[in-house]
């Protein structure tokens, strides 16, 4: 195990009340070249991500596209066969089942308890499916009787704020907003305990987004729901999260509670993605200029030596060419802030006004 995943493993896993702990997860896709389709390396969409995701709470996942967090998602439920690394999930009677470990058949059990919301509803519900066949779909799998199934998608459907009546109409008879509540109550069907949110509203009009994050805050508190909510829009995640991960070609540069790392960055990447955060008082505006990085996100299946950021850093020297950081913690002794960064603790960084 290397330094990096050993500290993480300290600072971030094993505290109690852990739903999901990931640790050491890694996503390669391989690159297809020549005649005979031959493996001519590897795309590192994911590569030795260590973090947990506490009962109750909302962890927000962010970066810029590109950067691996729906692939954590979609590793999560199960939709890849990861690379390597754990991904350790604690049922509701407190065992620790390594999901990663599972295949076919013997993740259906944990496919209730972990569902997750797309970030498309035009393209993630089935249009030759009526919206009681979309919703019910996972009830059919488990085998729940038809007029069960009914009542549970009925109770459902009102829950998130739509009409009984509709359960026999199709798809493209809706409003993107009210898809978006469709997928909602097609995830929450089987009594699920861990929501991984991708982009749930990045797909909405910004006058439906409110409804959308209001409705999924007011569900959370009612079904004591935990949520991985990942997103590119800082605004969204400020407004939803408890705790922040920023991730920046699959790697975790920056964890920390969501007030903390607003306003006191401890890694330049999320500096310079807070500086980009629209501000609400007009009286604010000006008084700070938007930081713009140079070139371009570095290529996952040819990453730059050191750490992956320093090409684009205003504060790297040699040492951030040649050398990967670690993970380590940074902030006071009650914080459990953690920055990828040689320098996050020598570095002032200004965080959102």
């Amino acid at each position: 195990m290397t330094q990096q995943v050993a500290v993480a493993q300290t600072m971030n896993l094993d505290e109690p009340g852990s739903m999901l702990e990931v640790q050491d997860l890694k996503m390669h896709f391989p690159i297809h070249a020549g005649l005979f389709s031959q493996t001519s390396g590897y795309v590192k969409a994911v590569d030795g991500v260590s973090f947990d995701i506490k009962n109750g709470e909302t962890l927000g996942l962010v970066g810029e596209s590109g950067c691996g967090k729906s692939t954590i998602g979609r590793c999560i439920v199960g939709a890849y066969n990861i690379t390597g690394g754990q991904i350790r999930y604690y049922t509701a009677d407190g065992r620790a089942v390594d999901l990663a470990g599972l295949h076919g058949r013997e993740l259906r059990p944990y496919r209730h308890d972990i569902r997750m919301i797309f970030q498309d509803p035009y393209s993630s519900l089935n249009p030759r499916m009526t919206v009681f066949e979309n919703v019910s779909e996972a009830l059919r799998v488990a085998g729940i009787p038809r007029s069960e199934k009914q009542d549970r998608v009925e109770t459902m459907l009102r829950r998130v704020g739509l009409r009984p009546e509709y359960m026999s109409r199709y798809p493209h008879a809706f409003s993107g907003g009210e898809r978006q509540r469709i997928v909602i109550a097609r995830s929450l069907i089987t009594n699920p305990r861990l929501i991984v949110a991708d982009e749930a509203v990045s797909a909405l009009d910004v006058s439906v987004r409110a409804q959308i994050l209001n409705l999924l805050k007011e569900l959370q508190e009612e079904f004591q729901l935990t949520y991985l909510f990942i997103s590119h829009d800082l605004s969204v995640i400020r407004h939803i999260c408890d705790r922040v991960a920023v991730m920046y070609v699959g790697k975790l540069v920056e964890m920390a509670a969501g007030d903390e790392l607003f306003r006191k960055p401890k890694h330049p990447y999320t500096e310079a993605l807070l500086s980009a955060v629209p501000i609400n008082d007009p009286r604010d505006r000006g008084k700070r200029d938007r930081i713009r990085l140079m070139g371009e996100v570095a290529d996952p299946s040819n990453p730059p030596s050191g750490c992956y950021f320093h090409p684009r850093c205003s504060y790297a020297d040699e040492t951030c060419r040649l050398e990967e950081p670690h993970v380590k913690r940074v902030g006071n002794e009650k914080s459990k802030q953690t920055a990828k960064c040689h320098y996050a603790e020598e570095l002032d960084l200004r965080g959102v006004i």
